[in-house]
């Protein structure tokens, strides 16, 4: 039986993950019917960087969400195979996926980027405690 606790945090990184995606075609189903864009024009990533200006902030941070996440994913389906059971893998992996989720708002909304850099530097420095305590576990 997998220790059910880790699990939760993973699904809701896996909730934003959905949540950002849906926000960003909206924000672009929006800008392209405001704007009157042919879809054809969107051909190309570089096109559609070139005229989607206002949904740009969520779809850069969608692809956010597939970098430094993916080494979220792994440390805790690794704990799941590893069987580790830890309340304090379980905090941190909820502190992560808070940080991230605040990330994610605060990109796609005012993206003021001192603050979305300070978040994420400090999602990254949990996520790097996350791996330091699988690390324990692993060599123990």
């Amino acid at each position: 039986m997998f220790y059910q606790p880790i699990l939760l945090p993973l699904l809701a990184q896996v909730a934003l993950t959905l949540l950002v995606w849906a926000y960003m075609y909206y924000r672009r189903l929006t800008e392209i019917g405001q704007q009157q864009i042919d879809p054809q024009q969107l051909d190309t990533r570089e096109h559609a960087q070139a005229l989607l200006r206002t949904s740009a902030a969520p779809s850069d941070n969608l692809k956010n969400l597939f970098e430094m996440p993916v080494l979220f994913y792994l440390a805790v389906l690794l704990s799941m195979q590893l069987l580790i059971r830890d309340e304090l893998l379980v905090m941190l992996s909820w502190a992560y996926v808070l940080l991230r989720a605040v990330h994610s708002l605060i990109h796609c909304t005012y993206n003021r980027v001192l603050h979305r850099f300070t978040v994420y530097f400090c999602s990254c420095l949990v996520l790097l405690l996350i791996w330091a305590r699988l690390t324990q576990f692993i060599f123990s």
